[in-house]
């Protein structure tokens, strides 16, 4: 049990390296400030131009979507940022990882937008657009908010897996708190810094699961 408790839980070396954990945790927390807004908003681009009257606009988006939510995560990003390089184009570690996490999750939102408007009554936008509301009138105000609230969970859902997500900006050497982690348990030779992580990453993501859980409960009531 001691042996267990001082590969695991160390107290001291916890306490050594947590200026190092918090510095990655507040990368990580940067990191879902700015991805979780862009791959909202960029859902609901590509919502729009998926379920856009016109063709030619439609078919690419469609395909698009389909093709980021088919190309796994990791080696869209791995190509992004060690990629493009041999093309001229060379990107911080942030950048390249908020263009491959926003193809990734605006794929992913946009298909969930999808769903809530499709759910929304035919009768409803009707409704709107006889008392003279034009189409994007009723659209921002009648169709996407009942869209967003018949949806809310598997948009939180997705949120969930969005943040878990950032631990592949290790993989790119981006300061985030797995890489702070790990970089702590490679000078420590001890896995309680992962703990560490592992407990931020807990705290972090638990209200969020919750959350998730009561609002389908409500939905389902």
């Amino acid at each position: 049990m001691d042996v267990f408790l001082s590969e695991f839980f160390n107290v001291d070396i916890m306490v050594k390296v947590a200026p190092l954990i918090f510095k990655g945790f507040l990368q990580t927390l940067l990191l879902c400030v700015i991805l979780v807004p862009i791959g909202l908003c960029g859902g609901l681009g590509a919502m729009l131009l998926a379920t856009s009257r016109s063709r030619f606009v439609r078919w690419p988006a469609v395909a698009a979507i389909d093709f980021f939510r088919s190309f796994p995560p990791l080696v869209l990003l791995i190509f992004i940022y060690s990629g493009l390089p041999f093309a001229g184009i060379r990107l911080s570690p942030l950048a390249a990882i908020c263009i491959a996490f926003l193809l990734n999750a605006a794929s992913y939102y946009g298909e969930i937008y999808r769903a809530g408007v499709e759910s929304v009554p035919r009768g409803q936008v009707e409704a709107g657009r006889s008392t003279g509301l034009g189409a994007a009138q009723t659209f921002l105000y009648i169709t996407l908010p009942q869209a967003v609230r018949n949806v809310l969970p598997e948009l939180l859902s997705n949120t969930v897996e969005l943040i878990k997500l950032t631990t592949l900006a290790s993989v790119i050497s981006a300061p985030e708190l797995l890489h702070s982690a790990d970089l702590a348990r490679s000078l420590t030779y001890n896995t309680s810094p992962l703990i560490m992580a592992a407990a931020l990453y807990l705290i972090m993501l638990w209200p969020l699961v919750r959350i998730i859980r009561r609002l389908e409960h409500k939905l389902a009531g």
